[in-house]
């Protein structure tokens, strides 16, 4: 019993402490409907506090953090947190299996810690492909000042946002799916939300509002690069300068100098780049599409412009070259290879990000989760993962679980492929708590993929072409695999990651273009604690938000005054925090 208590102690001077590192951050952001012309005709796009993107969360590792939420559209919103791990907390995500939508004209508050956490991520709205009308915006997670970060102090921080556009609207793109259709090429790509600089008078319409990064000769930026489009993967390049890649997702990595770099959608990198080159002209920043045949595509390119202080020009001439085919699957699956952990590296904490050895542990699952060309399932053009297209229930599963409801969903979704009849589910697969598993991903369609666990990092620890076998574990990289939240999976071939299952809840496993999202190509993955729901886990917050078999619980939203809304949001905080800490020291001492 001594030996119990003492441990209990320890757990709840370590949840304090998590509780005091850093004064909160605290946000108001009203989300509503701007009208602007990023290619020189009027559209609606969703803007945060009338900024698109949206503005920056800048916060520190182990910072609590409060955003207060008002939902100003016309139609229900979640926002996710694309990379931040919601430790112990996945009533936070921001998806349609944790929470139940933020009605319009109401608001919500989410509380989250960035608990052991750096680097660079975004977010954006999780519902019906609103991100293709906006509504995203940066997250940068600095180090302690006690973690050194492995490299000198930039000049400077410049964040750029890729992504393919269209000028139809989310609700015209949400249709066009519905009707079966494809949503075709895109109108452009757009950088920080503005169209492309006239770098073609026969591609580009005169007086388009593009990107403009200012510079000073000599000095050294970090560019944080993410690319928050619909469908395309692009190659990142700024002419005539190396980018020397330091981090991608909340990894340092080991550094190394790229011409260009190709990335994905829903992925994010940070680059150091010296303005080392002839400061008597402007440079071109270039988004440009990858793993595309369709000769329109050549007319769809992302262009700003790096200019130097003491510039007497406009950058001229043709842009930086693209890798030499545009369907150079070799070329961009090697790149991706040599993107490596910095192991030496202290990130989070102040032990090298090497430590973790995670070539040495045992894995105890499996999931091999195959995609395939879209499917007509009861007369609907839907993916699928193993045949499954995911339909959401309208009652979140966090929240069916927490009231014991039956029939909302099922925990018998397939870990291995198979040739059964696809169908529409709300499925869900079972993963064991503090598990190591093994997650192939098999791509059987024609484009690339890309997939986000939420709730985690994972090792990429192998990807090639063709069908995996078991005996390519001995090909996977067991020392330095950068570890992140998104990775890519080529077509006709496999990538395979490991994950260290340390964070319970349910998450949201998804293809992170949104197209495929949308169709249903995503499945959520159920991490329970043995000990119970919400005894290692944070309690369900005060002002949870019911929906689906539980909406007779819902109250009438009463508006606060800001101030008194944030002080209730710090009490129950607090409360949770407290109530958390009680259950894990009764764990502890009756286990």
């Amino acid at each position: 019993m001594a030996a119990a208590v003492m441990a209990a102690v320890v757990v709840l001077a370590a949840v304090a402490a998590a509780a005091t590192v850093a004064t909160p951050a605290e946000v108001r952001w009203e989300v509503s409907y701007l009208t602007l012309e990023p290619l020189g005709r009027a559209q609606k796009v969703i803007a945060i506090n009338n900024q698109f993107p949206g503005p920056l969360l800048n916060v520190t590792t182990n910072q609590n953090v409060r955003v207060n939420v008002q939902n100003n559209l016309d139609e229900p919103l979640l926002i996710t947190w694309d990379g931040i791990q919601m430790r112990m907390n996945s009533w936070q995500d921001g998806v349609s299996g944790t929470n139940c939508p933020i009605p319009p004209g109401w608001n919500w508050t989410y509380q989250f810690q960035l608990k052991d956490q750096i680097g660079s991520f975004f977010y954006f709205p999780s519902l019906g492909l609103q991100r293709a009308a906006g509504g995203y915006g940066p997250i940068t997670v600095n180090n302690r000042a006690t973690v050194p970060v492995p490299f000198g102090q930039p000049d400077g921080d410049i964040t750029l946002f890729i992504g393919d556009w269209y000028t139809n609207s989310h609700i015209e793109l949400r249709n066009m799916l519905d009707d079966g259709k494809d949503l075709g090429v895109p109108d452009a790509i757009l950088i920080n939300g503005r169209g492309p600089y006239r770098y073609d008078t026969a591609l580009v319409p005169d007086d388009l509002q593009y990107e403009t990064v200012g510079v000073e000769p000599g000095k050294t930026y970090r560019f944080r690069v993410h690319n928050v489009g619909i469908s395309t993967s692009l190659n990142f390049r700024i002419q005539n300068h190396n980018m020397l890649l330091v981090e991608a997702e909340g990894t340092y990595t080991n550094q190394q100098n790229y011409t260009n770099l190709d990335i994905h959608v829903g992925q994010s990198c940070s680059f150091l780049v010296t303005m080392d080159q002839n400061a008597s002209t402007d440079y071109y920043i270039v988004a440009s599409p990858r793993f595309v045949s369709n000769p329109q595509w050549s007319q769809v390119t992302g262009v700003a412009l790096l200019q130097y202080s003491n510039s007497k020009g406009k950058a001229s001439g043709p842009l930086p070259d693209a890798p030499n085919d545009y369907y150079d699957k070799y070329y961009s699956i090697n790149q991706a290879k040599s993107i490596r952990m910095n192991t030496s590296a202290g990130a989070a904490r102040q032990n090298p990000q090497g430590s973790f050895h995670y070539g040495s542990i045992n894995i105890t699952h499996t999931f091999v989760l195959m995609n395939e060309v879209p499917l007509r399932i009861n007369g609907n053009r839907r993916r699928t993962i193993n045949r499954i297209s995911y339909s959401p229930p309208e009652t979140p599963l966090r929240l069916a679980d927490l009231h014991n409801l039956s029939g909302v969903y099922t925990t018998d979704f397939p870990a291995m492929p198979s040739d059964m009849p696809a169908k529409i589910a709300s499925s869900a697969l079972n993963a064991s708590y503090k598990g190591f598993l093994e997650i192939i991903f098999q791509n059987n369609d024609t484009d690339v993929q890309t997939y986000h666990l939420d709730g985690y990092s994972f090792f990429v620890v192998g990807m090639d072409y063709g069908l995996w076998t078991p005996d390519r574990r001995n090909d996977y990289n067991r020392w330095d695999a950068i570890s992140r939240c998104t990775t890519q999976v080529f077509p006709g071939g496999w990538t395979a990651v490991l994950v260290s299952l340390d964070n319970v809840g349910l998450w949201n496993l998804r293809a992170e273009k949104l197209d495929n999202w949308y169709r249903g190509q995503e499945v959520y993955v159920k991490v329970a604690d043995p000990l119970g729901y919400n005894i290692t886990e944070m309690i369900m917050p005060d002002n949870v938000l019911y929906c689906g078999l539980l909406k007779d619980r819902q109250k009438p939203q009463i508006h606060e005054s800001n101030s008194k809304s944030s002080a209730q949001a710090e009490a129950g905080w607090s409360n949770r925090l407290l109530a958390t800490v009680m259950l894990v020291v009764a764990a502890v001492i009756f286990s």
